[in-house]
Formats: C-alpha cells, sequence, structure tokens
C-alpha cells in the first residue's frame, strides 16, 4: 500500500518521517523528523479533535553520503 496516502491510527508505528496532519480538516500537525522511525508509534489526535488519524503531509527529505 502507498504510505503516501494511506490514513495512519494512533499508536501505529510510523513508516515515513516527515509532517503528518491530522484527517480533522483542522491543520492539527504531528512532525517525525527522525531518520529512523522504526519504533515510533504515531500520537493520539489531540484533545476536542474530530479527527481519527494523520496522513502524511510532507515527507522528510533524505540527505545521502556522497
Amino acid at each position: 500500500m502507498d504510505e503516501t496516502i494511506r490514513m495512519h491510527r494512533p499508536g501505529e508505528k510510523v513508516p515515513v518521517s516527515g509532517i503528518y496532519e491530522c484527517t480533522c480538516g483542522e491543520g492539527h500537525r504531528f512532525t517525525i523528523t527522525s531518520t529512523n522511525v522504526q519504533g515510533h508509534s504515531f500520537p493520539p489526535v489531540p484533545e476536542n479533535c474530530s479527527g481519527i488519524g494523520w496522513n502524511l503531509m510532507i515527507p522528510a527529505r533524505v540527505e545521502r553520503s556522497p
């Protein structure tokens, strides 16, 4: 499945570093910028938020050594 379009629920493992936005449409954002995202989990959506998960908005840029 394409991780750039799939909604991720709180508690799931973060598959791709980047900026995620809540599904409520209010612009709540969650940033995962670590190069090693394995083991990180998505947080709950903000309190009093109608969203149910997180969508990847901006993937982190990967720096490659020459």
